[in-house]
């Protein structure tokens, strides 16, 4: 959704942030080749690629795996809630969720050691 997009990149760049945006599955998966972000926020529903199948690639690249990942997801289900964690996502938000409590999620992950990604 290219509001929340912008209302996500806005809220982060306001608070310090530094944003690279991606505006489909390929394209992330190729930013945090290249960019090596220190944290990665995935919409399971993108196009040209998911967000299941970029964080599944990230979990199994021995060279991005480190890569905290926070997914975004419109299902409520049961399996659904155990999806994110289950493939290596350190945290998830079920759409729609309130802006600042992903700010308080990434600030709390990224304020954790880094030897704990290593």
């Amino acid at each position: 959704d290219p509001l929340l997009l912008e209302l996500i990149d806005f809220r982060l760049r306001a608070r310090g942030y530094d944003v690279v945006v991606a505006k489909d599955g390929n394209e992330a998966m190729s930013l945090v080749a290249s960019e090596r972000p220190s944290l990665v926020v995935l919409d399971a529903m993108m196009p040209r690629m998911g967000g299941f199948e970029v964080l599944t690639r990230i979990k199994s690249d021995d060279d991005l795996s480190h890569i905290p990942v926070i997914m975004l997801t419109a299902r409520q289900g049961a399996r659904d809630m155990l999806s994110p964690p289950a493939r290596g996502a350190e945290d998830y938000l079920v759409k729609p969720f309130i802006p600042d409590e992903l700010i308080a999620r990434l600030s709390k992950i990224l304020s954790k050691p880094a030897a704990r990604y290593i």
